[in-house]
């Protein structure tokens, strides 16, 4: 996860999961999560409407110039992009698992900008085909912000997160530890 939005609430999601495949919607506080809220959403599970926005952050919103509540998710990507996020968003429900996925996106204008999206999702009374909570967070603050808007988005690479594996990064880079850089060294190269 590239993204401080993606990292801050997949650590919150992770937390309030606790050993369950999911933690219930009704135990997300967003207050606790409010220094990324601008790059949150809540989607309906549901296939039949393209999964839509039950609510959409502000900065999200303005990515597409507009409120996106009970739009259809789906409907933000181009055509070639829908039959496959629609079945990663499936995989996210069926399997309980958290999916992190590069996106790009233009302007009108055909100014582009790269996002990162993660998906992760909720459960309601045990079941995780609900509800789903993710954020769409540009990589690169958009100087176009409030003047122009987004197109279709298209579908980057993907990669399944396991929390068992990722919550260890995630605390660590929330606890504002350093970082060293490691090196490996092959053999080969010029004579």
């Amino acid at each position: 996860m590239k993204q401080a939005s993606s990292r801050e609430l997949f650590g919150y999601w992770t937390a309030r999961r606790g050993t369950r495949a999911a933690p219930e919607r009704g135990e997300i506080e967003p207050g606790a999560i409010r220094r990324v809220l601008g790059d949150v959403f809540v989607l309906e599970f549901d296939r039949r409407t393209g999964h839509p926005f039950r609510l959409a952050g502000t900065r999200v919103c303005a990515l597409f110039g507009r409120e996106l509540k009970n739009e259809s998710f789906l409907d933000l990507w181009d055509e070639e992009t829908r039959a496959p996020l629609a079945q990663l968003v499936a995989v996210v429900a069926d399997e309980a698992t958290g999916v992190v996925a590069a996106a790009k996106g233009r302007t009108g204008e055909g100014l582009p900008q790269d996002l990162e999206l993660i998906l992760l999702p909720l459960a309601h009374r045990g079941s995780t085909h609900a509800r789903m909570i993710g954020a769409l967070s540009p990589l690169a603050a958009p100087f176009w912000l409030g003047t122009s808007q987004l197109g279709a988005l298209t579908l980057g690479t993907v990669r399944h997160l396991d929390p068992a594996l990722e919550t260890l990064g995630s605390a660590r880079l929330a606890a504002g530890a350093s970082r060293r850089a490691i090196f490996t060294v092959h053999e080969g190269g010029r004579a």
